[in-house]
């Protein structure tokens, strides 16, 4: 069945929607915050959970990418409601498996196909909600949806405050499966079902590379979101490490930061909505959290001798600055037409996750060549801003764009 467009931002879809995102985020964010208590149980020393928490990270990410391939190109050839069915199931398992593992190999293993299944849940998401919600309130709605699923990482936090890592886990994959029985009912999207009925090329991912002027557009719907990783893959995620080479003499633990991060996240990714709709323009929304983030780059990078609680409110600022994730996927889902939307949607905000490791392998690098940690993550940031900034800057303008077209 399928669904006509609606001027209503609260619907089933959204609804649906948003919660899975929230399962995604729960599962995604959760390495991150058992990461230590977890490495630490394995029996790994403070060194090896630092090393190995970085390797199992970017293969989880790497399976993101990976995954993104994968989905965006089913999402367009079989439909949206097949990647969100599909995707939730493999994560679910994958979860309910990693709280078995007992070796790190064998923790990047289950977070490498977590990571595949991962990838497709926001990209759909986004993809049917842009396609059901007419154009004038598309962005209010796929702000409502991240807003309301970037909370997963809060909840994962509380949970991982009362329960063993493994039970978390264990939870993620169970929250996973009861969200199987809400997508019973939501409909498929109407444009994509039109769009069956014509002798058309659809998910064919290496479209994105036969057009110049297709191939610019991808490229700088990328790159426009390497700020969100850079600052909670490696500021937040290692805010334990940087407050040490800062000198503070109390303890910043990763899970809190993380925690603040996402609260600030999840509010800015609904105030972004109505800031890009209040404006008329998505790139105008953007550029002023670019603006944000950069501030808020600058002031954890002045910390020395700092509080931790100094250190959790940077992480929750970086967060709120950084909380333009909905309108950058949608800005990706906006860029182009029925027959690749579901790729683009899918594949653009994995690549930036999977971009992550080339981030910190330039991280890792400046740190041998400069001899300092501080130093090298400044440096990294403003690499990554730059980039960001001219991509956004050549990136054409989608508010109120009419997305029922195809790609020839």
């Amino acid at each position: 069945m399928t669904q006509k467009q609606t001027t209503s931002i609260f619907n089933i879809t959204v609804l649906v929607a948003a919660l899975g995102y929230f399962v995604d985020i729960y599962d995604l964010l959760l390495f991150q915050i058992v990461r230590v208590e977890s490495l630490t149980d394995l029996g790994l020393t403070p060194a090896m959970v630092k090393s190995e928490g970085e390797f199992i990270i970017s293969i989880q990410m790497i399976g993101l990418l990976i995954g993104g391939i994968i989905w965006g190109v089913m999402g367009d050839k079989r439909g949206r409601l097949s990647v969100l069915f599909g995707s939730i199931i493999l994560y679910s398992v994958a979860n309910i498996v990693n709280g078995f593992v007992q070796t790190p190999n064998q923790y990047a293993l289950t977070r490498f196909f977590a990571g595949i299944g991962l990838a497709g849940e926001l990209g759909a998401g986004i993809t049917l909600v842009s396609e059901l919600v007419s154009k004038e309130k598309r962005g209010l709605s796929t702000s409502l949806v991240a807003g309301i699923g970037l909370t997963g990482a809060v909840v994962a936090y509380f949970v991982s405050q009362n329960f063993n890592w493994r039970i978390c886990y264990f939870i993620g994959g169970g929250l996973g499966f009861c969200l199987l029985i809400l997508r019973i009912s939501v409909f498929e999207s109407g444009m994509f079902r039109n769009i069956q009925k014509l002798s058309v090329s659809r998910g064919n991912f290496f479209m994105f590379f036969t057009n110049k002027r297709r191939f610019k557009k991808y490229v700088m719907a990328i790159l426009i979101g390497l700020p969100t990783w850079y600052v909670i893959g490696i500021l937040v995620a290692f805010s334990n490490d940087f407050a040490i080479a800062f000198g503070f003499t109390e303890e910043v633990m990763p899970k809190k930061s993380t925690m603040f991060a996402y609260v600030a996240i999840a509010v800015a990714d609904v105030v972004v909505g109505f800031v890009s709709h209040w404006l008329k323009s998505r790139k105008k929304a953007l550029f002023i959290f670019y603006v944000l983030t950069i501030i808020s780059i600058f002031f954890y990078f002045t910390q020395q001798n700092g509080t931790a609680a100094g250190m959790y409110f940077i992480c929750a600022a970086l967060g709120f600055a950084t909380g333009f994730w909905a309108i950058f996927v949608t800005m990706a889902a906006e860029q182009f037409g029925t027959n690749l939307r579901a790729t683009a949607a899918t594949t653009v905000p994995n690549m930036v996750r999977g971009a992550l490791p080339l981030v910190m392998i330039l991280f890792k690098w400046l740190q041998t060549v400069t001899g300092d940690y501080i130093t090298a993550g400044w440096i990294t940031g403003a690499i990554v801003m730059a980039i960001s900034v001219v991509a956004a800057w050549f990136t054409e303008e989608t508010f109120g764009k009419d997305l029922d077209y195809i790609e020839e």
